[in-house]
């Protein structure tokens, strides 16, 4: 396993492919710094006794002991300890821990190119464990780079005016492919060592070209990671540990980009597009029954914290809401357990979550995000979107009519109270906090797909039946 310092300096020496703002920028760029912290924690807390046998692993191919975010889960022991291992990493650092994606993608291609071997007569799972290998053994960050720009979302990707607007392989050479298009929302993208590539959608025999599967450096010629930062502001005064981290989205080009068949892990066969497209989908909502379970513990915290500090902790409609925001994160910690028990072993030997659990999980996730938002909003009361600024609390000026009106209960200093609402408008009223929202809604797949994928798997006949029976029906 490499060091943070070790990671830091590889993400440093690679080449400058990220546009930020109008300018091509090097990824010693400060605004790199918060999310590059945040993957650092995922290598530093390895040796800590407290997170040692969460954060660590036994590699299924060397037998060493590896970071669990390089690890394919071989049993539901490892998908409950990766479970637990992104709800505390999550609550270290106050947000997504980001490095959860990429191995959901890994464990997603571990799965599907087995099935497509056995059925097709290729060698993609070959390719795969050699590549898991290096992965493993350098102790890769890898970026899911799945979410393709889509265009007129009432066309299929052949029927687009711009065959572009889903990733597609331009040419077929002896030594590899070339592929041109973007994928969207990419988390980590500008500071991953490797981008890993995988099919948005099902598809059809006519959509060969846009069934492909990869993986690439993240500074591979022809890639540019034009990224948006989603960091806090910088406090002078205050210093807090949630100012520490943040993390970076990119829309990721792909201008004819050469891979090399070791690299490639599907090549044409559409009818697997779908099947891998959905396994990353169940993986990776299963990893935000982790997270999103330690988000609400952050709001559930804010708001009780808030209303202790403004008198009314022992209210009823306050101890009402502070249950809700309970059975809601406990419910999608539930979900996830539920889905890690009853997971399944696949043909590659990887073990999968439920797929009906999962998106039960992250369903309820997805569609009580914004109820958080507005119970903190609720009982912190509107300071938390009209605070003034921190410089204003030191401001020989209006410090000391800030200090005085920024009181609450008297046993409460009046830094606490700021800090306290610093930290509120960090959650609910700053554009991080926006980001916030909107990727627990649609982060893993919106909640139309948790249902498509619940209404897939369900057995609803099943139930009929039972009815039918206690009806007295025979067909």
């Amino acid at each position: 396993m490499r060091t943070s310092k070790e990671y830091r300096e590889k993400i440093l020496s690679m080449r400058p492919n990220v546009y930020m703002n109008g300018k091509l920028v090097g990824r010693d760029h400060p605004d790199f710094e918060p999310g590059i912290r945040t993957l650092a924690l995922t290598y530093d807390l390895v040796d800590d006794p407290e997170y040692a046998d969460l954060l660590t692993a036994t590699s299924h191919l060397s037998g060493e002991k590896i970071n669990r975010f390089t690890h394919m889960h071989q049993s539901t022991d490892d998908l409950l300890k990766k479970q637990e291992m992104t709800r505390k990493l999550c609550l270290v650092c106050g947000r997504c821990i980001q490095r959860c994606m990429g191995i959901d993608a890994m464990n997603g291609l571990s799965l599907v190119t087995k099935d497509i071997d056995n059925a097709k007569g290729t060698n993609y799972h070959e390719r795969f464990l050699k590549y898991l290998r290096f992965f493993q053994d350098n102790d890769l960050v890898g970026n899911a780079a799945q979410s393709d720009v889509k265009g007129d979302r009432n066309l299929r990707p052949h029927q687009q005016a711009d065959p572009d607007l889903y990733l597609h392989i331009v040419e077929r050479r002896e030594d590899g492919i070339v592929v041109r298009g973007a994928k969207a929302h990419n988390s980590i993208a500008a500071y991953a060592d490797e981008l890993i590539v995988i099919p948005t959608r099902a598809l059809t025999e006519e959509e060969g070209d846009w069934a492909v599967a990869f993986a690439i450096q993240a500074d591979a010629p022809g890639i540019k990671l034009i990224s948006l930062p989603h960091n806090h502001r910088k406090r002078k005064h205050l210093k807090a540990p949630i100012e520490d981290y943040g993390t970076m989205h990119a829309l990721t080009v792909f201008d004819n980009v050469f891979v090399p068949w070791d690299r490639v892990f599907m090549n044409g066969e559409t009818e697997f597009a779908g099947q891998l497209a959905s396994q990353f989908a169940t993986y990776h909502r299963h990893s935000y029954t982790g997270c999103k379970p330690a988000l609400s513990d952050i709001f559930l915290g804010a708001t009780a914290l808030m209303a202790e500090y403004n008198g009314i902790g022992k209210a009823s409609h306050v101890r009402d809401k502070l249950a809700e925001l309970i059975t809601v994160g406990e419910l999608v910690y539930g979900a996830g357990i539920a889905a890690s028990v009853k997971g399944f072993k696949s043909a590659s030997g990887t073990f999968a979550p439920d797929v009906v659990f999962t998106n039960v999980g992250r369903y309820h996730a997805g569609t009580n995000i914004y109820h958080e938002f507005e119970t903190l909003a609720d009982i912190a009361g509107g300071l938390a979107a009209t605070l003034p600024f921190e410089e204003d609390f030191y401001s020989p000026d209006t410090k000391d009519d800030l200090e005085k009106y920024i009181m609450r209960k008297s046993d409460v200093c009046a830094e606490n109270q700021h800090r306290a609402y610093r930290l509120v408008e960090n959650l609910i009223a700053s554009s991080t906090g926006a980001a916030t929202g909107i990727s627990g809604i649609h982060g893993g797949g919106s909640p139309v797909m948790e249902k498509i994928a619940i209404m897939s798997k369900y057995d609803i006949q099943a139930r009929k039946n039972v009815v039918k029976y206690l009806a007295g029906i025979k067909d």
